[in-house]
C-alpha cells in the first residue's frame, strides 16, 4: 500500500527525515514510535502531500507523491495532530463540507456521514456544536470525517495526544474497530509505547530521522534476549563497570543515574547483583525485575528514554505552521 525508497527532508541544513526505507501493507496498522522532533509529522506530511521531499521517493496507493499529488489524496484520509474541525459548527455540518470538499453527492454525504458518527459513537451528538465536545469527542469526530471519503489509507498522528488514559483506552478500540471493519490501512505516529505495542501490527522505531529498528513488538523485544532489570544505586558508574564482568548481563545502560541491565533469568540472577554490590561497597536503593517493554527496546538502541514531553523546537514550530 505504501512504497517508501530514501525519503529525505530537510530544512534549512536540519535532516528531520533522513533516506528512510519502507514498505507498509493493505490492511496493517502500521506504528510510527519515537520521541517528539524524531521526524514522524515529516514523514507522514511528505506521504500525505502536505510537503515535497528534498530527495528519494513514494508512492501511496501506488501513486507518485510528488506526480500524482491529487491522486494520493483522493486514496488518503488524516487526522492532524493540531485540533482542525469547524467548532461553530455541528457534527454533521463538519462532515457535509468535508463530503463536499470530496465531490461527493448529498445522498452519499448522508448516508456516510451516519454510518461513520455511529461507529465512533456520536450519533446521539450529530447536531451540537462542536465547541460544546470534550477532548476525546472532538478526536472522535476527527477520525469520522477522515474516513467520510472512503479512503484506503488513513494517517494518524499523534491520534491521543493530550487525553486522558481512560479516552486514550476509547479511541484505541475505535481505531482497531475501524481497521477491522474497513480493511483499512493505517499508519500512526506516536510517543506512548503502550499504544504502539496495543494498535500496531508492526513497529518503526524512529529516532533524529532514521529508523533505527523495524518488526513485530514481540521480535523487537527478543532482541534484548532477557529480563531487564532497573537498578537505583549509590554510584552508578561503578556499579556499571562490575556488572559487565558479570557473565549473565547482556547489556548495560545508565540514565537517569540509574542502570537498565539487560539479563538472563533476572529472578535468579538479582541474588548475584546485591552480593556484588555489597561486596565492592556500592548501596542498593531499589530493584525492579519486568519483561521487556519497548521503551527498553528504545534505550537499548538510543541509550536514553522517549522523552514523554519535550519543548517544541523551531522545525515543530515551522511544522505545524506549514501544516496550516
Amino acid at each position: 500500500m505504501i512504497e517508501i525508497k530514501g525519503l529525505t527532508k530537510k530544512f534549512n541544513g536540519l535532516v528531520a527525515v533522513d533516506n528512510i526505507d519502507l514498505t507498509i501493507r493493505e490492511g496493517e496498522i502500521f506504528g510510527l514510535l519515537g520521541p517528539n522532533g524524531a521526524g514522524k509529522t515529516t514523514t507522514i506530511s511528505m506521504l500525505s502531500t502536505i510537503l515535497n521531499p528534498t530527495k528519494g521517493a513514494a508512492k501511496v496507493c501506488g501513486h507518485d507523491i510528488v506526480k500524482e499529488r491529487d491522486a494520493v489524496r483522493r486514496c488518503i484520509g488524516i487526522v492532524f495532530q493540531d485540533p482542525s474541525l469547524d467548532e461553530d459548527l455541528t457534527a454533521r455540518e463538519n462532515l457535509f463540507f468535508h463530503g463536499q470538499l470530496y465531490g461527493m453527492s448529498d445522498d452519499e454525504i448522508k448516508n456516510k456521514s451516519k454510518e461513520v458518527l455511529v461507529l465512533v459513537e456520536l450519533e446521539d451528538r450529530a447536531d451540537s456544536l462542536v465547541k460544546t465536545y470534550s477532548g476525546g469527542m472532538k478526536r472522535r469526530l476527527e477520525i469520522a470525517r477522515g474516513l467520510m471519503h472512503h479512503p484506503r489509507v488513513l494517517f494518524l498522528d499523534e491520534p491521543t495526544l493530550g487525553l486522558d488514559p481512560q479516552t486514550r483506552r476509547h479511541l484505541w478500540d475505535y481505531i482497531k474497530n475501524i481497521n477491522e471493519s474497513e480493511k483499512m490501512t493505517i499508519i500512526l505516529t506516536t510517543h506512548y509505547m503502550d499504544e504502539a505495542d496495543f494498535l500496531c501490527k508492526r513497529i518503526a522505531i524512529i529516532d533524529k530521522g532514521k529508523i533505527i529498528a523495524l518488526d513485530t513488538s514481540d521480535k523487537l523485544k527478543d532482541v534484548l534476549g532477557g529480563d531487564v532489570v532497573t537498578l537505583q544505586v549509590s554510584d552508578a558508574g561503578k556499579m556499571k563497570r562490575l556488572m559487565e564482568k558479570l557473565e549473565c548481563v547482556k547489556k548495560v545502560d545508565v540514565f537517569d543515574g540509574n542502570l537498565n541491565v539487560t539479563i538472563k533469568d533476572g529472578g535468579k540472577n538479582i541474588p548475584k547483583i546485591v552480593q556484588l554490590a555489597e561486596k565492592n561497597h556500592v548501596q542498593i536503593d531499589s530493584v525492579i525485575l519486568k519483561r521487556p517493554s519497548l521503551e527498553d527496546v528504545f534505550i537499548h538502541y538510543t541509550g536514553r528514554t522517549i522523552r514523554e514531553q519535550e519543548p517544541e523546537n523551531r522545525l515543530r514550530v515551522r511544522m505545524r505552521a506549514h501544516g496550516r
